[in-house]
């Protein structure tokens, strides 16, 4: 499917994005494992939320539609999952293949998990050498780093382990398996990565503070029965980030985002544009079933012509705080007087795609410059950037990347194989045209 888009004059309005695709998960795979009916309000209906919910019912867990954003799980208990009759589809989400191997690990059955052909190109090394070592048979492709993945879990023993790098889905993996486990699982992460979940298992646990425990750092977690909740998943930042990145570009623009999540561990993209000098504002700021939610206002700063943005350094504890607004990132850093640099971010390499190489040749093409780091990119602005035709690669982010830098370009964009981005935002298209129109 091709997208098309033109240059803005304008943004403005009051916007509210799709539920938070992170949590959205979370909120399935908790629900199915805790006991009693867990109501989910603002769910996520995307690609990748939608192959959890597949999964979970493929194994034995009732949940109840009752509209496309509210769901009843009826959650069976720790050890109320039932032993798949099929192979478990992941389709393209990494988040299901690995949070699920975590839960699948600590269930005395067969499973197997798989995906599409993306996802089976994706690394699962990282949680299948821990999950292994609590007493897990995880078998693969190349000794188990590449998917479809064979579990056969159970019997498992807690472990104390050191994350080789920040990652929310490898730590998720191992938190999820170590409610299984005989004994405490402790795990050292080397700086901040998303903590939905344990945010999630911190409510769920009621504060029983000799099973789960929140730390700086470090994290501990014991088998324990879990409660179900009444979750409003919050708005999704890394959707909010392309609206709040169009509002800082088109001059004239007035954008307010209501409702969406603030977690902490995700805000690293208002850092960053704060850092390079967008107006910004965070308003209204409250907890909604564990998470912080707010009112995010942007404004374009200048008159006509570039917008008064600068270059600056994004690396270290920052990266992993923005893992998936780097296409968005260097959208904006094109379009920012000086040089921005990021590095610190090699795991943009095993994403979707190869978002640095991917993200470095589109935005080329519409005549940004930009040159390719091993662990990142460097960009020069600000550059006239011109409509033609660009390319997904299948990669959500890097579609609704080029359709803002649409925006700003001259002419007309247009984007092959947009169809991707309802992998974690259905509705996109039809938000920016609303936007654009006032």
């Amino acid at each position: 499917m091709r997208a098309m888009v033109k240059k803005a004059k304008g943004l403005s309005g009051r916007v509210k994005v799709p539920g938070d695709k992170s949590i959205s998960h979370r909120a399935l795979l908790l629900g199915a494992i805790a006991e009693g009916r867990t109501r989910i309000r603002n769910f996520l209906p995307a690609a990748d939320c939608l192959a959890t919910l597949v999964c979970v019912r493929a194994l034995g867990i009732e949940v109840e539609r009752l509209s496309e954003t509210e769901l009843i799980v009826q959650g069976q208990g720790l050890h109320g999952l039932m032993e798949p009759k099929h192979i478990l589809d992941c389709t393209g989400s990494g988040t299901t293949m690995r949070l699920l191997a975590g839960i699948l690990a600590g269930q005395p059955f067969y499973s197997v998990l798989t995906g599409n052909e993306q996802l089976r190109r994706r690394p699962m090394d990282r949680i299948v050498e821990p999950l292994r070592r609590m007493g897990a048979t995880v078998l693969g492709r190349d000794d188990g780093r590449l998917p479809p993945l064979t579990i056969l879990g159970g019997n498992l023993h807690g472990i104390e382990y050191r994350l080789p790098v920040a990652s929310a889905q490898v730590k998720s993996a191992i938190l999820l398996a170590g409610l299984y486990a005989d004994g405490p699982t402790v795990i050292h992460e080397p700086g901040p990565a998303r903590d939905h979940t344990e945010r999630m298992l911190a409510v769920m646990a009621k504060g029983q503070i000799l099973n789960f425990k929140l730390q700086t750092s470090n994290f501990r977690v014991q088998g324990s029965k879990l409660s179900s909740l009444d979750i409003v998943v919050p708005g999704d930042i890394s959707s909010a980030a392309y609206f709040i990145a169009a509002a800082c570009l088109v001059p004239g623009s007035e954008v307010v985002i209501e409702g969406v999540g603030v977690n902490p561990t995700r805000t690293g993209f208002l850092d960053a544009l704060r850092e390079m000098g967008a107006d910004i504002v965070v308003e209204n700021q409250q907890e909604v079933s564990g998470e912080p939610a707010a009112e995010v206002v942007v404004r374009a700063r200048g008159g006509h012509g570039v917008p008064p943005l600068r270059g600056i350094e994004v690396s270290g504890d920052l990266v992993p705080r923005m893992i998936d607004e780097f296409p968005i990132l260097a959208v904006v850093a094109s379009q920012a007087r000086g040089t921005t640099v990021v590095g610190d971010a090699a795991e943009l390499r095993i994403k979707e795609t190869d978002r640095i190489a991917n993200t470095a040749a589109e935005l080329r093409k519409l005549g940004a410059c930009i040159e390719e780091r091993p662990d990142g990119f460097v960009v020069e602005g600000p550059t006239r950037l011109v409509g033609t035709q660009v390319n997904s690669h299948g990669d959500h982010r890097l579609a609704m990347s080029l359709a803002i830098a649409g925006l700003v370009a001259e002419g007309e964009t247009t984007i092959e194989g947009a169809e991707c981005i309802a992998d974690s935002f259905p509705g996109f298209e039809k938000i920016l045209r609303v936007l654009s129109s006032k």
